[in-house]
């Protein structure tokens, strides 16, 4: 289903971001979704210092910065005291990187969901800690190169599969989305915001400094992870209704990897492993996208 992209900005001019960031890109439209009767909160991350040095911030909603661990904590929090305010109308959207989602941040993000607290967590996942240095996190892909995992020792670990996690946590709605089909994106923001309970959205964020891209290059990566079935395009409600939301192309996972330099290192040997994992995982959606 094609939607109509709000045309008002909630997001200016003179935000702090790397060219080609795919986080920033992604708060323009996140924002355009949700409207001004939102408000914004940012754990520790990249989007920390993206906003802009107070007083100043490029946002035209109220953001709350918190530490890094508390984000649920903090989303969870505003919620309660705006209810107790009789505000029904404000959406809370946490915003977090994957190191305060899939990492330091997993037990408030955790209790917010089992609570079913009614806000949006949106994580930009970049695949790293870019803020601090381009260190591996549990969201970085395997055997990828990071100042922590570097090419002659690359990441061993597969990526932790946070939807999978969310899944379990049995929530109202959980969905994947990327910048390359801004659409679908906005479609979910849309969706989650009129659902009650806790909302979950794990989008993809390209880095070009932690990736090793042109920034010009953001949204085509972002597309060939779709369209080479890395980053699946679904979404999960109650934690059993899987719906696959765009049938990729099905292209080979090289495509997408050869433009990145953080997998420069890889052997033929080692992206054909790679492309067995992203076959295996897709044959897992279907089935359960099928009702297995």
């Amino acid at each position: 289903m094609r939607i109509e992209i709000p045309q008002e900005e909630f997001m200016i001019s003179g935000h702090l971001a790397c060219p080609g960031c795919g986080a920033a890109l992604s708060m323009r439209f996140a924002l355009k979704a949700l409207g001004k009767k939102t408000i914004v909160v940012i754990p520790a991350s990249c989007w920390t210092i993206i906003a802009g040095p107070f007083p100043y911030s490029s946002l035209k909603v109220p953001i709350v910065h918190c530490a890094f661990e508390t984000g649920g904590a903090t989303g969870a929090g505003i919620k309660a005291a705006l209810q107790a305010r009789g505000d029904v109308e404000t959406t809370v959207m946490v915003w977090a990187g994957d190191g305060g989602t899939f990492d330091i941040g997993l037990q408030s993000l955790s209790g917010a969901a089992e609570r079913n607290d009614d806000f949006i967590y949106v994580c930009y996942d970049n695949e790293a800690y870019m803020n601090t240095g381009i260190q591996r996190s549990s969201a970085t892909p395997y055997l990828s190169w990071t100042t922590t995992s570097p090419a002659n020792q690359p990441k061993e670990n597969p990526k932790k599969d946070i939807m999978e996690i969310m899944a379990a946590h049995r929530v109202p709605y959980a969905a994947s989305a990327t910048i390359a089909y801004p659409q679908d994106f906005v479609r979910k923001l849309q969706k989650a915001k009129e659902i009650r309970g806790f909302k979950f959205i794990h989008l993809l964020s390209p880095c070009p400094p932690g990736w090793r891209i042109d920034p010009e290059l953001s949204i085509k990566i972002s597309r060939l992870a779709v369209q080479s079935k890395v980053f699946p395009l679904y979404e999960v409600e109650g934690g059993e209704r899987y719906t696959i939301n765009l049938q990729p192309k099905g292209i080979l996972v090289n495509e997408y990897i050869r433009l990145q330099g953080r997998f420069s290192h890889l052997s033929e040997e080692e992206i054909e492993m790679i492309q067995e994992n992203v076959d295996r995982g897709w044959e897992r959606l279907i089935k359960k996208a099928s009702g297995w």
